[in-house]
C-alpha cells in the first residue's frame, strides 16, 4: 500500500531509523534510557530486516550504517577548514595567575567571565556536517591537515548521524574529544593480553589507535565515547559566548561536558581546578585537568591566537599524586622489539586513583642513575598521571639487607644472548622467534611493505593459540585443511589466506629482507644490502668491514645485522623460508634501464594508476629512491588526488612537482 508516494514499508523504516536515533541520544548522550536492551534489539533487528529486503531504503543516517564500511586501504588526508589549535599548560596556579594576567592586559582591564571544564584524557576528534548530516570525521594531524576517518567516528554511538535540529547549518565542523572509561580500556587490555598482544599503555593511546584502524568493525567493538566542546566553523549562525556554543551542540545532539562552570573571578577558578583534583576519581573516565576558556567570544577574537595556541585559553594539568612504598623484587619485561625493560614489583598501593603494583624503572642505567633496590622503600607516581614510575629510593629506610638487581645477560623468555648495542640504553633479545616478541613479528612480516599476506590479528593471534606457527617460516607450511581449523576461516576465507600466503613467495628479496625485521634495517635499508649482497648466503657471511664499506651503512647497522646472523634460531627460520622457496636472492636484470639513478622520489594524495607500493616498486626498479617525506635533496615531489601538507613543503622549498601523467611518462609509462 502506498500513501502520497510513500509505501508503508518505507515509512516504518523511517520510524524505526527516529525511534532507534532517538533512544540512542537518551542512552549515550543523556545516560537515561527510556527501554531495555530488549526492547531496543529489537528495533534494530527490525530496521536490519527491511534494509536486506530493499537496500534501496537504507540512508546515510541509518542507525545500521554505524559499522557498514568495508575495510580502508589507508587515511586520505582531510583539511580542516579552521586551525586545530592545542592549548598551552600552566602546571601551578602561579603559572595559571600569570595566564590571567596576560589575560587582564590584553584586553585593557575591561570585565572578563570564564567557563571551566574537565580535560579528558583522549584524542581529538572534528567532524563536519553538511545540511544536518555527518559528512567527515578527522584526526588533528597536525592542526592544518589530519586525516579522514569517517567510517571509524560513525561507530561512535555518542556522535549524532545527523543533527537534532530543525534547521541545520549548510556547514558545521565540530570539535571534540573521543576517549574510553576506565572500565572499557580495562577490558580492552585484558582481551589483548589473553590474545598475546602488547598492551596500551593508556586510554588516550588505546582510542588515537582505535580511531585509526582501517577495519571500522574493530573500532565498533570498542565502544568509543565522546565529548564536544567547541565549534571550528559554522554558517548560518552566531553566538555571543562559549556557554551559548555549548547549549547549542547539547540541542544539535552532542555529548558536552555536564560539569562545565561558569565563573567570574580567579578564586572561583582555582577552587574549581581543586575540587575537581580531589574527586577525579569518582569519574568513569580520566582527566588530567581543567581547560580554562574566556567567555566571551567576541573578546576570544581580540585576544587571537599563537601559531600553536589560543591566547585565551589555557590547560591547568593536575600534578602527579605521589605514594611510598615497598620494592618487593625487580623482574625483567621483554617487550615486542626484544628490550629487556627492569620493573618493581611492588606492594600495592593506590596511586591516581588505581592499584599500583608493578612500575617500570626503564632502563638499566635508569635504575643505576636512581639507584633502586630490592627491598627499598621507594616514591612512586603515574608518569603523566598514566603510566607508573619509581622517583627515587628513600635511602633514610634502608637497613642493609637490600639487593642490588642486574639485566640478565640472557632473554629470561627464550633463554637467546640479550645485546645492548652501542650507544644503546637497553639490552635487547635479537631471536625472531622468541615468544615474547614473535606476534609484532609476524604482523610485521605481513604487512604491506614486507610480504603482503592479507590477513590481521586475529588470525594471528589463533594461529599462535592452536601452536600451528611458531615465527614466519610455519606460515609456508600450512595447508588449506590446517586452516579451516582456525575458528573465523571458512572455505573462502581459508583459501584466500592460503594464496595469499603462496603470493607472497614471489616478494623480491629485499622484501624479504626487510620483512626479517633485523633491528635497524628498515625498507630502503633492505635495498641497499640487497643490491650489494644479492643472495642471502653472502648477506650471512659479510663481515663488519664488508659491510660499514657501503655507502649508507653505518656501525650501528653493520652491528645489527652480524647480531642477527649470529643467532642459531634466526637462521634456523630462514631455512624454513629457503625450503619453502621464497627468494633468498636478489634477481638482477642485465642491462635493466636505470633512468631515475640517483633521484629521490615522494608520493602525496591518492593515485589513480598506481597503487603507492606499486608506485615506490617501480621507482626503486628504475634505480630511484621512494621517500616519505619532503626536504630539499628531494627530486620530484608526485601529487596525486587530495595532497597533503607534502605538497605545501614541496612549494616553500621550490621542489619540481609532477602529476601522475608526468610520472608516468618519465618511468617510461
Amino acid at each position: 500500500m502506498t500513501i502520497n508516494g510513500i509505501s508503508n514499508i518505507e515509512k516504518r523504516a523511517r520510524e524505526l531509523r527516529d525511534l532507534i536515533n532517538y533512544h540512542n541520544y537518551r542512552y549515550y548522550v543523556l545516560d537515561s534510557p527510556e527501554v531495555s536492551d530488549a526492547e531496543y534489539d529489537e528495533l534494530v533487528r527490525e530496521l536490519i530486516k527491511i534494509e536486506e529486503e530493499h537496500p534501496k531504503l537504507i540512508t546515510p543516517d541509518s542507525p545500521t550504517q554505524r559499522v557498514g564500511a568495508p575495510p580502508a586501504e589507508g587515511f586520505l588526508p582531510i583539511r580542516h577548514r579552521t586551525k586545530m589549535l592545542s592549548l598551552s599548560d600552566a602546571f601551578s596556579f602561579d603559572e595559571l595567575s600569570a595566564f590571567l594576567d596576560r589575560i587582564e592586559r590584553g584586553l585593557f582591564g575591561e570585565e572578563v567571565d570564564y567557563v571551566c571544564e574537565l580535560k579528558v584524557d583522549g584524542t581529538a576528534i572534528s567532524l563536519t556536517y553538511g545540511n544536518g548530516l555527518l559528512v567527515t570525521g578527522a584526526t588533528r594531524g597536525d592542526g592544518k591537515v589530519g586525516e579522514e576517518i569517517t567510517p571509524n567516528t560513525k561507530t561512535i554511538r555518542s556522535i549524532p548521524l545527523r543533527l537534532r535540529l530543525e534547521n541545520s547549518p549548510s556547514v558545521m565542523e565540530v570539535r571534540g574529544e573521543a576517549f574510553f572509561s576506565i572500565e572499557q580500556f580495562e577490558e580492552i587490555n585484558k582481551e589483548r593480553s589473553e590474545r598475546g598482544e602488547s598492551l596500551f599503555a593508556n586510554p588516550r593511546n588505546a582510542a588515537a589507535g582505535s580511531l585509526r584502524q582501517l577495519d571500522p568493525s574493530i573500532t565498533a567493538r570498542r565502544e568509543l565515547d565522546s565529548i564536544v566542546y567547541a565549534l571550528g566553523y559554522v554558517s548560518d549562525r552566531s553566538f555571543k559566548t562559549h556557554l551559548d556554543v555549548l547549549q547549542f551542540l547539547k540541542e544539535a545532539g552532542f555529548k558536552i561536558s555536564r560539569f562545565a562552570k561558569h565563573v567570574k573571578t580567579r578564586d572561583e577558578i582555582f577552587k574549581f581546578c581543586e575540587e575537581w583534583q580531589e574527586k577525579r576519581d569518582t569519574l568513569p573516565y580520566e582527566i588530567d585537568g581543567i581547560v580554562i576558556k574566556v567567555n566571551s567570544l567576541e573578546q576570544q577574537e581580540r585576544l587571537g591566537a599563537t601559531s600553536k595556541s589560543p591566547r585565551w585559553a589555557i590547560a591547568y594539568k593536575f600534578p602527579a599524586e605521589q605514594k611510598t612504598t615497598k620494592v618487593n623484587d625487580i623482574t625483567v619485561n621483554v617487550g615486542r622489539t626484544g628490550a629487556l625493560t627492569p620493573v618493581a614489583i611492588l606492594e600495592p598501593v593506590k596511586v591516581a586513583g588505581s592499584t599500583v603494583s608493578r612500575a617500570t624503572l626503564h632502563n638499566e642505567d635508569e635504575m643505576r642513575r636512581k639507584d633502586i633496590r630490592i627491598g627499598d622503600w621507594v616514591v612512586i607516581q603515574k608518569a603523566g598521571d598514566v603510566i607508573p614510575e619509581v622517583v627515587a629510593p628513600i635511602a633514610s629506610k634502608r637497613t642493609g639487607s637490600e639487593k642490588i638487581y642486574k639485566i640478565p645477560d640472557r632473554c629470561p623468555v627464550c633463554g637467546v644472548e640479550a645485546v645492548r648495542p652501542p650507544g644503546e640504553a637497553v639490552k635487547r633479545c635479537t631471536n625472531i622467534s622468541c615468544p615474547a616478541q614473535r606476534f609484532e613479528h609476524i604482523l610485521h612480516w605481513m604487512s604491506r611493505g614486507a610480504m603482503d599476506i592479507a590477513s590481521g590479528p586475529a588470525t594471528v593471534t589463533e594461529l599462535l593459540k592452536k601452536r600451528m606457527i611458531s615465527d614466519v617460516g610455519d606460515l609456508y607450511f600450512l595447508s588449506k585443511e590446517d586452516l579451516l581449523n582456525v575458528e573465523h576461516f571458512q572455505e573462502k576465507s581459508a583459501e584466500n589466506f592460503y594464496n595469499s600466503v603462496d603470493d607472497s613467495k614471489k616478494r623480491p628479496f629485499s622484501r624479504v629482507l626487510f620483512g626479517l625485521g633485523i633491528r635497524h634495517v628498515g625498507s630502503h635499508v633492505s635495498d641497499v644490502l640487497a643490491k650489494n649482497f644479492p643472495s642471502i648466503e653472502e648477506l650471512r657471511d659479510a663481515s663488519f668491514e664488508d659491510l660499514t664499506v657501503i655507502n649508507e651503512i653505518g656501525p650501528v647497522v653493520a652491528e645489527s645485522v652480524i647480531k642477527f646472523f649470529g643467532q642459531e634460531s634466526n637462521l634456523k627460520v630462514i631455512d624454513k623460508l629457503k625450503r619453502a622457496g621464497l627468494n633468498m636472492q636478489e634477481v638482477v636484470e642485465i642491462g635493466a634501464p636505470k633512468k631515475l639513478e640517483g633521484l629521490t622520489f615522494v608520493l602525496t594524495g591518492t593515485l589513480a594508476r598506481f597503487a603507492r607500493e606499486e608506485a615506490e616498486e617501480k621507482i626503486k626498479a628504475l634505480g630511484g629512491r621512494p621517500s616519505s617525506s619532503v626536504s630539499k635533496n628531494t627530486s620530484y615531489v608526485v601529487v596525486g588526488e587530495k595532497p597533503g601538507s607534502k605538497l605545501d613543503k614541496a612549494k616553500d622549498l621550490d621542489v619540481k612537482i609532477i602529476n601522475e601523467e608526468e610520472f608516468a611518462k618519465l618511468i617510461g609509462e
